[in-house]
């Protein structure tokens, strides 16, 4: 289960900087996850669970926050929402050679609420 590599890293990466701002814990991850990003939320959020014992993160909430594909064809210049599965012809002309995916494999750490840290925490920690 790739889920659990995912959430190692987020408790790795969130601790790593929690540590830097001398933070003693966090309560809340918030994560962005691409619909096309081949993620599963339950699965994820049970990972996390196991991944923050004895971390900065034990007891935090995960948060997740589902980013729909969407795509534009570079032919007609038109959008539209890819789903699951994944339609990347572009339902204007018709064509999928030259379609751009714009968002749905997003994978990241959107927000981190710090408990008590001492000193500010980058937002992009």
């Amino acid at each position: 289960m790739h889920e659990m590599s995912i959430a190692m890293a987020v408790v790795d990466q969130v601790t790593e900087a929690a540590q830097a701002g001398a933070a003693r814990s966090v309560s809340r991850v918030e994560l962005e996850i691409g619909e096309l990003a081949g993620v599963v939320p339950d699965a994820l959020a049970f990972a996390f669970e196991l991944a923050r014992t004895a971390t900065p993160l034990e007891g935090a909430e995960l948060v997740t926050h589902r980013v729909a594909a969407r795509a534009r064809c570079a032919s007609c210049t038109g959008e539209w929402a890819v789903g699951m599965p994944p339609d990347l012809s572009c339902p204007g002309c018709g064509k999928a050679t030259a379609v751009e995916l714009l968002t749905g494999r997003e994978l990241r750490i959107r927000r981190v609420v710090w408990d008590d840290a001492l000193e500010p925490i980058p937002e992009e920690a």
